[in-house]
């Protein structure tokens, strides 16, 4: 799809959806030429969006000033389904669109490429780290949000339906992408690329980083790579198919977090007990503050404990929470068996077993949903029954925070520390790639 581009690509990006939305435009838009300044608010009424005593299907707000013009929209939830969900006002630059998405209002951002990546890069990290970390998540985050565009094409086109979900009474495996995107590209939480606008305001090192990788990407056999990046694989790396569709993508391998890229087989239990269970050397194995502070924005440097981490549940709790969050009455939980890991260890199949029935559950963010009030660290777990106060408790040992596909945030910061070039840090995470400019800047 991109074979041809010289240009750089608009694209869409899906913010917030509510019954009603407070917009504030930052200076002069234009509806049909009609020009709009000042706090909005558009409402859903009937299947409609009510604005000034008036319905529309959908509105368009374009900046009269299109490199300044911006546009603030008011309690934007950020952090979806995490431990740190929360509410906050936002600024963007560009196009607004509003459009009817179920019982809901759409807002949608209508933005350049790069100025799309100024955020992202400033939203999901610091905007103070260092260059070499800095490039290497632009070109990263370029390639993968061009990839998402040219897959949605692609989807489109073919018309076999997509699946996501396999079901019986006995196994539930289900994978979340960003699919179900289709009226946008993609959107601006975790579920995508964290996306905030200038809110997250960017400096002259994330300016730098952009403009000296600008229209650079990845490039695999002729396609631009789905450069998938998680906050910290805990040592290991995951298979792209382990987590989402069975579609191998040979750059995004297994390989040890470290200087050799050294990997035991963690497929076997008694090996990823063992891997879990100590403090493997790797570039994520890392307290140092200064350099998370690097990855991690103030409500993310709240958790303490990336690389291993536990949790705890009751008996009663742990029954309570998976049939709140599957929906499934298991009866009483009796024990979690992890039936299938991949190469991080994460858990690719676990069964569940209840009084009253037993179901397998996979992938591995829906292992993540059923065992936490938000998401799970990880599926890189380990379970262990202890008894206290005649009452059964479940621990959960685990490694790692995220899918564990593709970059390591943390450990690419660790590397970007140690003087690893943003080049060296992409080879090693996405082995086998190419970099190449796809287009470059306007004149």
């Amino acid at each position: 799809m991109f074979s041809n581009m010289i240009q750089e690509p608009h694209i869409h990006v899906g913010i917030m959806a509510d019954g009603a939305i407070a917009v504030t435009f930052n200076g002069i838009y234009r509806h049909h030429g009609n020009a709009c300044t000042g706090t909005q608010r558009f409402v859903l009424s009937d299947k409609d969006i009510e604005w000034n005593g008036k319905r529309y299907d959908s509105l368009f707000f374009t900046p009269s000033d299109e490199r300044n013009g911006s546009f603030t929209l008011h309690n934007v939830t950020i952090g979806i389904g995490f431990h740190w969900q929360q509410r906050e006002p936002q600024q963007f630059r560009g196009a607004l669109q509003l459009i009817i998405e179920g019982d809901r209002i759409r807002a949608i951002n209508h933005i350049k490429a790069e100025e799309y990546l100024r955020s992202v890069i400033s939203s999901e990290m610091r905007a103070t780290s260092s260059a070499s970390l800095l490039q290497a998540h632009a070109i990263i985050s370029r390639s993968w949000l061009l990839a998402q565009i040219a897959k949605r094409a692609t989807l489109e086109a073919d018309t076999t339906p997509y699946r996501s979900c396999h079901e019986t009474d006995d196994e539930i495996i289900r994978w979340y992408d960003r699919e179900e995107h289709d009226r946008y590209d993609v959107c601006a939480d975790d579920h995508c690329q964290r996306y905030q606008g200038i809110t997250r305001a960017t400096t002259a090192a994330v300016d730098a980083a952009i403009d000296a990788t600008y229209g650079t990407v990845l490039y695999y056999n002729g396609k631009i790579a789905d450069a998938r990046f998680s906050k910290c694989c805990g040592g290991a790396t995951e298979l792209f198919e382990n987590c989402w569709e069975d579609v191998p993508h040979p750059y995004l391998t297994a390989l040890g977090d470290n200087a050799n890229g050294d990997i035991p087989d963690l497929h076997d239990e008694a090996a990823a007990r063992h891997y879990i269970m100590t403090q493997p050397d790797a570039f994520c194995n890392t307290r140092d503050r200064a350099v998370l502070s690097q990855v991690l924005n103030d409500y993310d440097l709240s958790t303490t404990h990336f690389y291993r981490w536990e949790v705890s549940y009751r008996q009663k709790e742990l029954t309570e929470l998976v049939k709140r969050r599957s929906g499934i009455d298991f009866g009483t939980i009796l024990d979690l068996q992890p039936l299938e890991r991949g190469t991080s260890g994460r858990i690719v199949r676990l069964r569940i077993v209840g009084s009253r029935r037993s179901v397998v559950v996979g992938k591995e963010l829906e292992i993540r949903r059923w065992l936490s009030e938000s998401h799970l660290y990880s599926s890189a777990f380990i379970v262990e029954k202890s008894e206290e106060n005649d009452e059964t408790c479940f621990t959960l040992y685990g490694a790692g925070w995220g899918h564990g596909v593709g970059l390591c945030q943390i450990g690419a910061a660790v590397m970007s520390e140690r003087g690893y070039r943003y080049d060296e840090i992409l080879a090693h995470y996405y082995p086998g790639t190419t970099l190449t400019q796809l287009y470059t800047p306007e004149k």
